[in-house]
This record gives C-alpha cells, structure tokens and sequence, in this order.
C-alpha cells in the first residue's frame, strides 16, 4: 500500500456506519477509469488524490473500452502502478479484448498488457459471438498468461429479456472456469427489468447471485444507483462506477445522504423509540 497507515478514528461509544472492508466477495465497487473525462478527472495526481481517500472503497478499476491502446504506454504505467499500490486491481475492459479477438491479436494484446501493468482483462461478448470451445480458450489462453479473467454476460443492443436459467448457466460456467467475477451488461439488465419485472426481482435470490457485478449507468447516478442498493441491498456489487460517483456510493451503501434519507441515523433513531 502507498499509504502505510489506514487506521481510523476509534472510540468507545463514537462511531460511523461501516460495511465489511477488503477483501471483498460481494458489494464489489468496480470503478470505470476513462482517462480525465466527463466521468471525473483521472489523470495521475487527481487519481492518487482519490485512491488516497477512497482505495478501501474502490475493488477493481477497468480501463474504459480500448483506452488501454490508445493513451500513451507510460501514462498507462503509471496509472496502473497507482492502482496496485493502494490495492485496487486494474483490468483493461472488454473491447480491447473483442478488438484484439477481431484482428487475431490475442498474443500481442497479452505483450501489451504485461507492458502497461495490467493485472486482468475482461473478455466480453458485447459485438463478438464466441462458441464454447472459442470461450474456453480464450479464458485459458489469458489465466495461463497470469492474467485474472473477468466475464462480461450481454449484448449492448439485445432484443429480448434472458432467463435468469441461461444466466446462471453463464454465470456457473464461468465461474467454474475460473473467472473472478461475471459484469452482467446494462442493457441486458435494463431489458430484463421492463420486460420481465418478477425475474428481475428474483435475481438475488439466485444461488450464484453473489457471482455477479451489475452495470449501472454512470449517467443515471445517482438515481438507478439508490434504486439498485433498494434492490438488492447494500453489498450489491456494482461496476462502471466513475470516479466522480465512488465516495458518494460508498455513502449511500453506508445508509449516507440525502439520496437514501441517511438511512441508518433515521434508521437507528427509529429503532430506538
């Protein structure tokens, strides 16, 4: 860790609305790095800036679509060495890899990906369409490398709901192939949620539930955000949470803000009476 000392404030009888911390199996914050942006300003000193306040709220952070390519090599090692020191896991996200899948560049994008520090990939199939065999070899080819292999369930522009069933058959294969965890697509959940509202309701009853990261909409923050920690609860593992949103999140999982009506003063207020 670049900080060496995390400790905070303790006290006999003082203390704030805490959750489980690091390492974590469910409520997973998997943060969208998009380069300085609209999605928060993630050049090297703003983003040590952040990790300094929030690295214990903030598990993954995915380098935004094929920007692993195309900023410059040392920029990219700087950003991802950032992110190892305050123990968050930088992954380049899916496109790259449906890119280098495109052009049979599966070894160099390995080459690249050892070269800017990247620990892990996200294999997607967001425009591609693997078959099985394709996608077990993809998963193996990357593991083998030593890269930790997070799948990503859906199409961008799908054209109707998907049975939870098929979904945990994904989600079951995928995880038995090792992947560390399985980004279901927005759209699939946006799809499933009009078109099959009592399914949607279900899905955290599923049994491989805690398997799964859900992608919001950055630019639904932080309505869609509340509406899913209501959901699903406050360990709901989340994904392309922007860098502008991760501290927010993190209060509102912790019954913080106005957005969920500091819930766990108002809460323990009411238990009280």
């Amino acid at each position: 860790m670049r900080i060496a000392d995390r400790s905070i404030a303790k006290y006999e009888r003082l203390e704030g609305p805490t959750r489980p911390g690091k390492p974590r199996k469910t409520g997973l914050t998997v943060m969208i790095d998009a380069g300085p942006s609209d999605f928060g300003w993630t050049g090297t000193t703003a983003l040590e800036d952040l990790l300094e306040y929030g690295c214990e709220f903030i598990d993954y952070a995915k380098i935004y679509a094929v920007n692993g390519l195309i900023f410059p090599v040392e920029l990219l090692k700087k950003v991802t060495a950032l992110y190892r020191d305050y123990g968050v896991k930088p992954f380049c996200g899916g496109i790259l890899f449906e890119t280098a899948f495109h052009q049979n560049a599966q070894d160099e994008l390995i080459t690249h990906l050892k070269r800017i520090g990247s620990n892990g990939l996200e294999i997607s199939e967001n425009y591609l369409e693997l078959t099985p065999e394709e996608r077990r070899r993809e998963i193996d080819r990357f593991q083998k490398a030593g890269f930790e292999v997070v799948y990503e369930f859906g199409r961008k522009e799908p054209t109707e709901p998907i049975s939870l069933d098929y979904m945990g058959s994904v989600v079951q294969e995928m995880t038995d192939l090792g992947a560390a965890h399985v980004i279901i697509e927005q759209s699939e959940l946006d799809m499933l949620a009009q078109g099959s509202p009592g399914e949607y309701k279900n899905l955290r009853h599923q049994k491989w539930y805690p398997h799964i990261v859900i992608e919001p909409d950055p630019y639904r923050f932080p309505k869609q955000h509340v509406e899913l920690i209501q959901e699903f609860g406050p360990d709901v593992s989340l994904c392309n949470v922007s860098a502008e949103q991760v501290l927010k999140l993190e209060g509102f999982r912790r019954g913080i803000g106005r957005a969920v009506h500091f819930s766990y003063l108002s809460d323990a207020l009411k238990q009280k009476r």
